[in-house]
């Protein structure tokens, strides 16, 4: 049967051949169409055994098989002449489109935006061409065939030739930033244009360099935003600087009267040249002093942060016993915290060890957390200082039991002279400094600072140094900081409790 089949498809397919050939003057049938052919007719061979057996269940034999058989043998007629002119016809239109096709293929890069320049190894210019070439062949004098070189700025001549070089050395893609000169300069014409220079190497059987195809395009607005950037950041620093001379000037200045309030007012509290004449006088007298030493406190605050933030704080590393400094903190604020109902507590583990930092500064962090801790927590409530070594590394918590901060709250801790209670009647006094020069101080030890907390439930803020002050040795090349350091971007709080991830990094110099 396989055989019966092949031989007939042959057969079919050398008749409808001649056919073709024979209606066409002489030119050879497609394959496509004698196998469309073949394929229409043996699916039209069954209608010329139905038709004529149809018009003989009413015609007859006689009269109904011929009529049937010329009837099927029409159609298949009609349909073979309209089957092979419709594929004609589509050929004709394909052919038609082609010359355009082939004109895009030929040179694809006239649609691309810029100008695109072939160079042969030693950087001369062989063909130019690209959407925007008009525009770049202003800028360049009688091109082709002369050295790419020769059009560039005299500044920029180098970074060409280093270019080029690097792809002669093995480089696929260099990208170089030039100026090129403009030959004839107009009343309301620029001397240069900025082009960024996009260059791929051709290379050759033997992996030598045979040409280079480059696309320039015109950065003109690329390099206006920078210097617009540039200018705007030398105006921020201007500002930044300023403020920070401000403040270091404030703050020395305030503390000089300051101190003569404190001093005057410890003199007249110990009724030293003459008694007071009633408690009332002893009252203001007490909050004389208190209020001097609340605003001396935030002044040397002030002070420190500018000193931080203009990169003029120093370091002076020691070697600090830590458990006898978090104890020493503990019973600097032990009275305050019993005045206000709390209790203070302490949990160091034993062997605890010491640590090479600034035993000032170390202090200074750990009084600002419990004085945080205590202000925002209520009577009845705990404070617990905690630490524990891991390595090379020590960390310091505080926690609370007081009134926590919201989780949309959490991105504005550490910002100077804010509070997560900001409204204009908030219950907790302060000027919002502490954790700001915390993070600072934290960072000038190359340390990281972490915070928890959850409304209502209290706080936990944890403080990790490097035991042996390698931190801060690390950065002793450079004495800035950035300054307030800052927790994650806001948005990344965890909505259920508050949590602020990410920590904080410095750099610092060491006296």
């Amino acid at each position: 049967m396989r055989k019966m089949s092949d031989a007939l498809t042959v057969t079919m397919d050398g008749l409808f051949a001649r056919l073709l050939s024979r209606h066409a003057a002489g030119r050879p049938a497609e394959r496509s169409e004698t196998v469309a052919l073949r394929n229409l007719t043996l699916a039209m061979a069954p209608a010329f055994v139905a038709v004529p057996l149809g018009f003989t269940l009413f015609l007859g034999a006689a009269t109904g098989l011929p009529i049937g058989f010329a009837l099927a043998t029409a159609l298949h007629l009609i349909a073979a002449v309209a089957l092979i002119s419709g594929r004609r016809l589509g050929t004709r239109s394909a052919q038609a489109r082609l010359p355009a096709i082939e004109q895009f293929a030929a040179d694809p890069y006239e649609f691309c935006p810029g100008l695109f320049l072939t160079l042969d190894p030693a950087g001369i210019i062989t063909s130019a061409g690209g959407r925007d070439r008009q525009m770049f062949l202003s800028f360049l004098r009688e091109p082709l065939s002369r050295p790419f070189v020769e059009q560039v700025h005299v500044s920029d001549r180098l970074a060409f030739v280093q270019a080029l070089d690097e792809l002669r050395l093995g480089a696929d893609v260099v990208v170089a930033d030039l100026r090129l000169d403009r030959p004839v300069i107009g009343l309301d014409q620029a001397q240069f244009l900025n082009v960024r220079l996009d260059m791929t190497a051709v290379r050759a059987d033997d992996g030598s360099l045979a040409g280079v195809r480059a696309q320039m395009l015109d950065i003109e607005g690329e390099m206006s935003m920078r210097d617009e950037v540039a200018r705007k950041e030398e105006e921020a620093s201007a500002a930044h600087e300023i403020k920070s001379r401000f403040l270091a000037a404030v703050s020395h200045e305030m503390r000089t009267p300051l101190n003569a309030i404190l001093g005057f007012s410890d003199i007249l509290i110990g009724e030293y040249f003459g008694k007071l004449e009633n408690d009332r006088q002893r009252e203001y007298v007490q909050l004389i002093r208190q209020s001097g030493a609340h605003l001396l406190s935030v002044v040397n605050t002030m002070l420190d942060m500018s000193k931080i933030e203009a990169g003029r704080y120093e370091l002076m590393l020691e070697d600090v016993d830590l458990a006898a400094s978090l104890t020493e903190c503990e019973r600097m604020l032990s009275l305050q915290a019993q005045t206000k109902g709390l209790k203070l507590t302490s949990r160091l583990p034993k062997g605890l060890g010491g640590i090479n930092a600034d035993g000032r500064a170390l202090r200074q962090i750990v009084i600002n957390l419990l004085g945080n801790a205590i202000k925002f927590t209520d009577a009845g409530g705990a404070v617990t200082i905690d630490a524990i070594r891991s390595g090379n590394e020590v960390t310091v918590s505080v926690s609370d039991t007081g009134i926590g901060i919201a989780p949309e709250k959490m991105a504005l801790i550490g910002r100077p002279f804010t509070q997560v209670q900001n409204d204009l009647n908030r219950n907790y006094e302060g000027s919002g400094l502490g954790l700001s020069l915390v993070k600072g101080l934290t960072a000038l030890h190359g340390g990281t600072f972490r915070i928890e907390s959850r409304p209502g439930e209290g706080t936990v803020v944890m403080v990790t140094l490097p035991v042996d002050g390698s931190g801060a040795r690390a950065v002793d090349e450079t004495n800035m900081v950035e300054f307030p350091p800052r927790l994650a971007a806001a948005g990344n709080e965890n909505k259920t409790g508050g949590k602020a991830p990410g920590h904080d990094e410095a750099e610092a110099k060491i006296a």
